[in-house]
This record gives C-alpha cells, sequence and structure tokens, in this order.
C-alpha cells in the first residue's frame, strides 16, 4: 500500500477511530462509526498487485449535496492494480462499534478509473470468521460507477447479533479497473428525527386550510368535523384463497381501498395453454372487489422477466408472438373495459427483455402502451419494477427508472404512474426520499404498488414499515400504498405480515392502524361571529355536525381536496 506521512494527515478518508468515546456518541447519536479522512488502518486486499493512494478530486463542486446532508469533500483512495474482480479496500472495524437490531446508513461516492466506461462496485460488511477463517458477507451498498463521473453510494445494514469482528470492503469493479472512493461513512440512522423532519413535509402535502361557511343564523353553535375517508389510498393483494378466510376480509373490508391480484390476471394465469382462457378466477375476485366497494388494479398484462413467460410463448416465432402479443392486450382488455383503473403494461423491464429480445422492436413496449390506451382510454397505464427505492440495484436506479418513462413518452406512450414494487429491508428513509425525488422530477403519479417490509422481529418490522410509509405520504407524488400481502400464511414473503393467521393484528399491522387514524382529522369548536368554522384537515371526505344553542342538530358533508395555498371555502349554509 501506498501512503506517506503527509497523506496520513491530509487524506481522503478511512474509517479511522470507529468506536467513538461515550460522551461523542451520546453527542452524535445517529453516528457510531467515524470516518475522519486518513489512510490509517485502510488495506488493500486481493492480488498483491492491489496498491492504495491518496488524491484530490478537483470537480466536486458541481456534485449535489448528499441524502445525508454534506457536501463531497474532494479527497479520495485510489485502488489500483487490481488483478481482480475481488480485489479492493478493506478498512476493519473496531469491535464493539456495531450493535444489533440498528439500522446503519453507508454513504459515500465511487468513480471508476481508465478501463471500463462503466462498472459495478459492491460495499460489503464482513463479519466474525467461520471455521475456516472465512467472513460472512452482508451487502450494504452496490452503485453502477463510470469513469469520468462520481456516483453517490446509498446503502444499508442491520445486524442481528453484535459480530466478534468486522470490516468494511469495497471491490467488485472489472479486473484491471481502478476504483475511487470518497468520503465513505458508516453512520446509525435516527428515524426518530426523521420523523420529526416529515411533520411540515406532511402537513403541506396533504392536508389544506378550511372555512366551512355555514351562516350567521347558526348563532353560537358547536362544530365537530369528522373525516369518514382518506384521499389516500391504501390496499392489499388479493387471491381466490385469501378471499375465503374471514379474519382477512374483515381486515381488507374495514382498512383497506384498493386491491390487486396476485396472480389471477398475468398472462401465464389465464392463458396457461395456447387458445385455453380462463378468466374465471379474475371474474370472481373482481366481482369480490365490486361487492365491498374496492378499486382494483389491472396486474400484469405482460410481464418481461423471461421466468415468467410460459412456454408456449416462448416457443411462438416473431409474427407468431407478435399476433400473440395483439390478442392478448385485444382479449383482457377489451373485457375488463372500464373496470381497472390501472394497469401495469409490462412489468419489470427494468429486469427483464423478452418482448424486445424476441421481437427484435425496441419500440415494442410503447406499442403495448397505445394499444391499452385506445382500448381502454380512462385507465391509467404504469411502468411498474422493483429495487428502485432502495438505491442497492444497479439496474434499477431512480435514473435508469425516469430514463425509460422518459424513452416510453418520446415513444408516444402516455403513462400515467410509476409503480414502485416496495419490496424492502432495512429501508432508510433518506434513501427511499431521494429516490422518490427523482422520480418525482418526471411529473407522473407515484405509487407502492406491491409494499412488503420483510423483517423476522415483528417490532423492528413495524419500525420498517413506519418508515416506508411515513415517507410516502409525506411526498406529494405519492398517490397511494398498496400492500403484496398482509396475512401470516398467505403471502409471498414470509415475515412481512400485519395480521397473524387467528387473525390478531400485529405490531407492525397495529403500526398502519395507528397512521391511518393519525392522518385523519377530528375537529370541534364553534361557530365564530362571521357564521364560519375554521380548521386544517388532511384531503378527505368529512361529515360536519352542527349544534344551535337551542340543541337543534344537522348533519352536512363535504370533501376537502388537494389544492394551492389558499383556504378551500365550504358554503354549507344552503346545503
Amino acid at each position: 500500500a501506498v501512503h506517506t506521512t503527509t497523506e496520513r494527515a491530509s487524506a481522503c478518508f478511512a474509517l479511522q477511530n470507529s468506536l467513538l468515546s461515550s460522551h461523542s456518541r451520546k453527542m452524535a447519536s445517529t453516528q457510531d462509526v467515524n470516518m475522519d479522512g486518513s489512510l490509517a488502518g485502510c488495506e488493500a486486499f486481493g492480488s498483491r498487485t492491489t496498491m492504495l493512494s491518496v488524491h484530490s478530486e478537483e470537480e466536486t463542486a458541481m456534485l449535489p449535496i448528499t441524502v445525508g446532508g454534506s457536501k463531497p469533500s474532494g479527497r479520495y483512495i485510489l485502488v489500483s492494480g487490481r488483478a481482480d474482480e475481488k480485489d479492493g479496500l478493506r478498512q476493519p472495524i473496531t469491535t464493539g462499534a456495531l450493535k444489533p437490531r440498528v439500522t446503519y446508513r453507508v454513504a459515500g461516492w465511487i468513480s471508476l478509473g481508465a478501463g471500463a466506461a462503466r462498472g459495478t462496485v459492491r460495499v460489503n460488511l464482513g463479519v466474525d470468521e467461520d471455521d475456516n477463517g472465512n467472513e460472512n458477507l452482508v451487502e450494504c451498498g452496490v452503485v453502477s460507477a463510470e469513469a469520468g463521473g462520481w456516483t453517490e453510494l446509498m446503502g444499508a445494514f442491520r445486524l442481528r447479533t453484535e459480530p466478534r469482528s468486522a470490516a468494511i470492503y469495497v471491490h467488485g469493479a472489472p479486473a484491471g479497473v481502478d476504483v475511487k472512493v470518497m468520503d465513505l461513512r458508516v453512520f446509525q440512522t435516527d428515524r426518530k428525527a426523521r420523523f420529526r423532519q416529515l411533520r411540515d413535509k406532511t402537513d403541506k402535502a396533504r392536508k389544506r386550510d378550511v372555512v366551512l361557511k355555514l351562516g350567521a343564523a347558526t348563532g353560537a353553535a358547536s362544530v365537530r368535523v369528522v373525516q369518514m375517508d382518506s384521499a389516500f389510498p391504501f390496499g392489499t393483494c388479493i387471491n381466490t384463497t385469501v378471499i375465503q378466510n374471514p379474519a382477512f376480509v374483515d381486515f381488507f373490508t374495514n382498512h383497506m381501498d384498493w386491491a390487486v391480484f396476485e396472480n389471477e390476471l398475468k398472462w401465464y394465469h389465464t392463458e396457461a395453454q395456447q387458445g385455453q382462457l380462463n378468466y374465471r378466477d379474475a371474474d370472481a375476485l373482481l366481482d369480490f372487489c365490486d361487492r365491498l366497494g374496492k378499486r382494483a388494479r389491472g396486474h400484469c398484462i405482460f410481464w418481461s422477466a423471461d421466468g415468467a413467460v410460459q412456454q408456449w410463448v416462448k416457443n411462438l416465432d416473431r409474427d407468431q408472438l407478435r399476433s400473440a402479443v395483439q390478442s392478448r392486450i385485444q382479449g383482457l382488455v377489451s373485457r375488463y373495459a372500464g373496470r381497472f383503473p390501472h394497469y401495469d403494461v409490462n412489468n419489470e423491464m427494468l429486469h427483464g427483455r423478452f418482448f424486445r429480445d424476441r421481437l427484435g422492436d425496441e419500440d415494442v413496449p410503447a406499442f403495448m402502451f397505445k394499444e391499452v390506451a385506445r382500448l381502454d382510454p380512462d385507465a391509467a397505464l404504469f411502468v411498474n419494477d422493483y429495487n428502485v427505492e432502495c438505491a442497492n440495484d444497479p439496474n434499477a436506479t431512480p435514473d435508469k427508472y425516469a430514463e425509460q418513462v422518459a424513452w416510453l413518452q418520446s415513444c408516444g406512450a402516455v403513462v400515467r404512474g410509476i409503480g414502485l414494487q416496495g419490496h424492502v429491508s432495512n429501508p432508510v428513509g433518506e434513501v427511499v426520499c431521494g429516490a422518490l425525488d427523482r422520480l418525482a422530477a418526471t411529473g407522473v403519479p407515484i405509487w407502492f404498488t406491491e409494499l412488503d417490509v420483510c423483517e423476522p422481529d415483528v417490532g423492528l418490522r413495524a419500525q420498517d414499515l413506519e418508515v416506508v410509509l411515513r415517507e410516502a405520504y409525506a411526498h406529494p407524488a405519492v398517490e397511494g400504498v398498496v400492500f403484496w400481502g398482509i396475512m401470516q400464511g398467505k403471502m409471498w414473503r414470509k415475515d412481512a405480515w400485519l395480521v397473524d393467521a387467528d387473525g390478531t393484528v400485529n405490531e407492525a399491522g397495529q403500526t398502519l392502524l395507528n397512521l391511518q387514524k393519525e392522518w385523519k382529522t377530528d375537529a370541534r369548536g364553534s361557530v365564530d361571529g362571521d357564521g364560519n368554522f375554521k380548521f386544517r384537515g388532511f384531503h378527505g371526505r368529512y361529515v360536519v355536525e352542527v349544534t344551535t344553542p337551542t340543541g337543534k342538530q344537522m348533519l352536512k358533508t363535504f370533501t376537502v381536496e388537494k389544492g394551492d395555498n389558499t383556504p378551500l371555502l365550504v358554503d354549507l349554509a344552503d346545503a
């Protein structure tokens, strides 16, 4: 390794003094691992040719402030002489610095030297050695880095037990390519502090001043305003089995507004064998929703992932496949026109290319959107993909997702929804918000379409769920949240349920119910001298009860809709 005394004093970054003093820990409770800008303790690992050196970057002024709130320093470590993808940088962390059940952020900037235009760089935490002396690696950040530019690292991890040993690793780029690492930091998240920051944002995004004009004739009447329904919907996926469960139906009926079918509308379900159509299950689920007054998302017309395409479709030649695609759109959308307010048109295009590759036609996704819109012009057509909100998948960055939307629009497709699946673990609020901000710049509404928060410890699951829900609700571009299941034993991902198998609402489920209650308005007071009652309330549908001094009562309903900063005037005097 190459590092001089001067470089030690002024250099780029390092994980030194990992364990803060108890005093500094109390003063800075959000940070458990301190990186003070020196190479002390850093070491090259892998091939013997791998070396570390320190440098300064002059072109950081244009880089944005990170989601952690700090400007890039311009000082970085260069990892050179890499003969293998596994070669990189290693920094031990002092024993005791990392605690179990705590979510840690991993942040910094990554760039590549000459030799590759782009490459995947991984940051892992190595903990505890096994009997063979091997460390167990925990993924805590992945970026698609490029030469000549800096990419922000936004990772996270959580440990179940306190490690006997720990070290940070940076590696993964192609052999022979230098890696640059700037301002790498590991620090404890503070979700409560983040929630406090979200209060004003939530108030601006979801509430509005309201003036109820009740008329002078009401005198000094008492008023109670109660919100009946929220304008921000929640939903869950359903299937033909779960709707037979009374406990599920009870929770769904009382706390959900939307549904999405788990498999019953997918092509491999409705036409498992060519020409043998089966819409019975989808019809039954749609009828179930209609009886309960719930809306349903159309998921999905196509699925780009190769593993989700039935074999008979794979056996078609190009012309036959194009004909089958047209028949699929015509048959499904014509059958259900007007009944699905949303459609996921071509699922997971960031991760799959089946139709584009097999049809040899790059604009086939836009064709799908345009055909669906022709047959059902009132439906909002969505893109839908996973890992975008977690910043841990180089194939699914917010930038790539936004670029996909722009590409579809340039091809004439009308994209009216961005679906974030939200299959998350160890969520960090600032990271989720960073993804939402980038996608919001497209001007297209965002939904969490398949949310499940996976964590075996139900207490931590409740905390994680609150992180995602508060970020979603506080962001003005997000218009709804649909869970990918809510009940134990009835979900695709285990350790994510909100309702136990016997119908008991667990701690995570109670978190949802508490937030739904928090995000509803119940206001009381008296009519003022001008015959008005003023309050600030969440968007949604309301009922007002007015009781005059003589005991006369009247009930009236009204709706608080999203608007500008001016108060909503609701004239109820003659209603």
